[in-house]
């Protein structure tokens, strides 16, 4: 196996020539006979990112917050920088989050990925917690001054308990306790960006709630974006971050759009934490001050996952919802749909076996029979006469 010799930390390394993953700015590369370490090697490195890197190789955010055993730290935090063997910055190591052990916070967006990368359990109440780890790490990282900027689904990983680990950690903004310096988020993923930062600002601790907010929809509303939808007024083409930009979410304002069908309704989110996507998803998205900040979010997924809030339905056990409900939402969207959005599709019935006859019991077919009988009796009665 070729590779790339580099110096992370001022020790030779070898970079796998097979990058894991590239983006606009740059490529992740394994690191030869290290399973936990990965190097992020920029297209086009430069001073101001190895100044930036070096400043935050002085903080250790977060590293006052006692873990459970076993769990991953919530940032991939640089551990280094890497430079060729002449002495040119190239980009930062970090530990590696990968699968199946992490998974990108998208596989948890629908069925098939839910049930081929998460075990049983990545049920309605398992997504519920991975919101409350989204929101205490968002609330913790803006309590030390820190803002994520670049938050969204890609941006993170979870692991098979549902403890968050945010990657990308070169974007995050931060004022330099020590010389006051001040590096701002400036990248930003546009279907998670709030209108401000779609407008050019950098990013905030109020753009931060607003990509939290969008995330906590997206994991307890099956999958589904709060803007997502085709708005009545247009007949062009429109994405996700227009809808953003013109306050069309149809959790607020269902007329403005055409959905697909078996978009599950708003009020599968428990009460408390479907005011704060209304108030995120309305005034929230033109005033940042209106908007729910992560503790609020926190405190409302803190008071839906209580102890008797979620209940599991008797017929399905996977489907888990909300107390608040009278009746499964999971198994009423299946009978709407067909698609049953935690569990595997039913087997198709054997190709001699007619699917019309599989659906009666067998007591039910003999009344059938006997019906018939008796039927043609009378048709042959009325014909004599």
């Amino acid at each position: 196996m070729t590779g790339r010799n580099v110096r992370l930390n001022g020790r030779p390394v070898v970079l796998l020539d097979q990058p894991l993953g590239s983006g606009l700015e740059a490529a992740v590369h394994g690191v030869e006979g290290v399973d936990d370490l990965v190097v992020k090697v920029y297209h086009e490195p430069d001073v101001a990112r190895e100044h930036r890197l070096k400043r935050m190789l002085t903080l250790s955010p977060l590293a006052g917050r006692p873990v459970g055993s076993g769990q991953p730290p919530e940032l991939a935090w640089p551990v280094g920088l890497a430079y060729t063997a002449e002495g040119a910055f190239l980009g930062y190591g970090m530990g590696r989050y990968a699968g199946p052990e992490h998974v990108q916070l998208t596989g948890l967006f629908s069925r098939d990925q839910r049930l081929r990368r998460f075990p049983e359990q990545a049920d309605w109440r398992f997504l519920l917690g991975v919101c409350w780890n989204l929101a205490f790490m968002t609330a913790r990282l803006h309590h030390e001054g820190l803002v994520i900027g670049d938050f969204s689904a890609k941006n993170v990983v979870v692991d098979q308990r549902g403890f968050a680990t945010f990657l990308d950690c070169d974007s995050i903004g931060f004022t330099d306790p020590v010389t006051r310096e001040v590096f701002p988020a400036f990248l930003h993923t546009p279907d998670y960006a709030s209108p401000e930062r779609l407008a050019g600002a950098p990013g905030s601790a109020h753009s931060d709630d607003f990509a939290l907010a969008v995330l906590v929809y997206q994991l307890l509303g099956a999958g589904y974006h709060p803007f997502g939808g085709v708005p009545r007024d247009s007949e062009d083409d429109v994405l996700i971050s227009d809808n953003i930009t013109a306050s069309r979410s149809f959790v607020v304002r269902p007329e403005s759009v055409y959905l697909p069908r078996g978009v599950i309704d708003p009020t599968v989110l428990p009460p408390a934490v479907l005011e704060l996507a209304r108030q995120a998803f309305g005034p929230g998205t033109r005033e940042v001050a209106a908007r729910p900040s992560a503790r609020h979010w926190l405190e409302a997924l803190e008071q839906a996952r209580a102890e008797g809030a979620v209940t599991t339905c008797p017929t399905r056990p996977r489907h888990a919802h909300s107390t608040h409900l009278a009746r499964c939402p999971w198994c009423d969207r299946a009978r709407l749909t067909g698609h049953d959005a935690f569990n595997p599709p039913t087997a198709p019935p054997a190709p001699d076996a007619p699917a019309d006859l599989l659906e009666f019991p067998p007591e039910w077919l003999k009344f059938v029979a006997v019906a018939s009988a008796i039927l043609l009796v009378i048709m042959l009665l009325v014909s004599v006469r």
